[in-house]
């Protein structure tokens, strides 16, 4: 079955439908993003690499601007994607922590 705009979801059914459909490709689209991530960290050193600021702003700064053209709120998108970068940050760091301890 073809997606539905919006616009042409007549029940809430049709609606709730939709939502499902692409909250399933926003998952797989995280595991993607996911997939890099935990590719990222293998190439870092140490769990101090893990958090790079400069980086996370130009991810936002990124972020919003495709928020600002889709018509929707940067700050949702912003708050959005701070709460998934600082999991992922964090995801990193444990990992090169245990590198490191491993190498001990």
């Amino acid at each position: 079955m073809a997606p539905r705009q919006a616009e042409d979801c007549s029940t809430m059914d049709e609606v709730r439908a939709e939502i499902d459909r692409i909250d399933k490709t926003l998952v797989d689209l995280i595991g993607e993003r996911f997939g890099y991530v935990d590719r990222a960290w293998q190439l870092k050193n140490s769990p101090a690499e893990a958090r790079v600021p400069w980086r996370v702003q130009q991810v936002i700064d990124k972020v919003r601007a495709r928020a600002g053209e889709k018509d929707l709120p940067p700050e949702l998108v912003e708050a959005l994607w701070r709460q998934m970068i600082g999991w992922f940050i964090q995801y990193e760091e444990e990992k090169l922590r245990q590198q490191t301890q491993d190498k001990d």
